[in-house]
């Protein structure tokens, strides 16, 4: 498999200092996995988890993507509790920017591409992923500062990294390892991915190949990864569109569930399809709904 050969950038999971007033990366291992690492899950038994997914659209770089990513975010966080984790495709530089500034981002949670904004920089490529993890439900076994009962009751944070992906867009795959509470010694992974849009599907077929064999490699137990199609996808009692929905699509495209999660070794539990608001009396949110789930570690 030629795509074996790419090179995995590790990153880092910055929490917000309010201190220093900066973002500060907390400590991680690398991005390899390795069946020698300590089983650092050692206090947390089975875990239920929620997740929220969602393009925020940067194809239409008029379209206010701030102001649209701002309401979206306002949809995401409203209570009465808020996700664990965010996975967000699309995201422009100047929306990195805003959620950076977020004072409720900066208080509940951890983000990739914090400190590091080289994804949002690369040539022909006009916009990332991020994703944000739940300071209570996440933590660092190397971060000296966590109290032994705080650090007892988190998720183990092991290693984040981007993997580019067989691409005509030159996208990649996002990835945070976790430490996997019932397999000692494994990790696993939390991917968000943008596949290659239209008409490309053959790609995203591959793509999807990649992600199966990154999700079953040695010294990782299974995991999680938001869009694309095919390993367990969750179907909830919204069988409808999840993509082009309330928008004029062009070259005859009609809307279709672009947008799915898909899981490895999990137990899935719920899931809720997110519609978008209008930011104006014509312009939604995004063309593409969130996805929201709970699943079983």
């Amino acid at each position: 498999m030629s795509f074996l050969q790419n090179t995995r950038v590790g990153g880092a999971l910055s929490a917000f200092d309010h201190t220093s007033h900066r973002w500060v990366a907390t400590p991680l291992r690398g991005p390899h996995p390795s069946s020698s690492r300590p089983a650092d899950a050692r206090a947390v038994g089975k875990q239920t988890l929620s997740l929220t997914s969602w393009n925020i659209q940067a194809s239409h770089w008029s379209s206010r993507p701030v102001a649209r990513s701002e309401l979206i975010v306002d949809h995401i966080l409203k209570g009465p509790k808020l996700p664990d984790i965010i996975l967000l495709q699309e995201v422009v530089s100047s929306v990195r920017e805003s959620l950076l500034s977020d004072p409720r981002v900066r208080s509940s949670f951890l983000t990739t591409d914090a400190e590091d904004d080289t994804a949002f920089k690369l040539k022909g490529v006009p916009f990332a992923t991020m994703t944000l993890l739940s300071r209570k439900r996440f933590g660092s076994p190397l971060l000296a500062e966590e109290e032994e009962g705080e650090r007892g009751s988190k998720m183990v944070l092991d290693s984040v990294f981007r993997m580019k992906l067989n691409s005509w867009y030159k996208r990649d795959a996002l990835c945070v390892n976790i430490a996997a509470p019932s397999a000692p010694g494994t990790v696993l992974r939390l991917f968000n991915v943008h596949l290659d849009s239209f008409p490309r599907p053959a790609r995203r077929m591959h793509q999807m190949m990649e992600l199966a064999y990154l999700l079953r490699e040695p010294g990782c137990s299974g995991g999680i990864a938001a869009a694309g199609r095919r390993l367990v996808a969750l179907h909830g009692p919204d069988g409808g569109a999840t993509w082009g929905v309330g928008v004029e699509l062009e070259d005859g495209l009609k809307p279709c569930r672009l947008d799915k999660v898909l899981m490895l070794g999990l137990q899935p539990d719920e899931i809720e399809v997110l519609h978008p608001g209008l930011i104006d009396a014509h312009t939604p949110w995004s063309d593409h709904c969130g996805l929201r789930c709970t699943f079983t570690i």
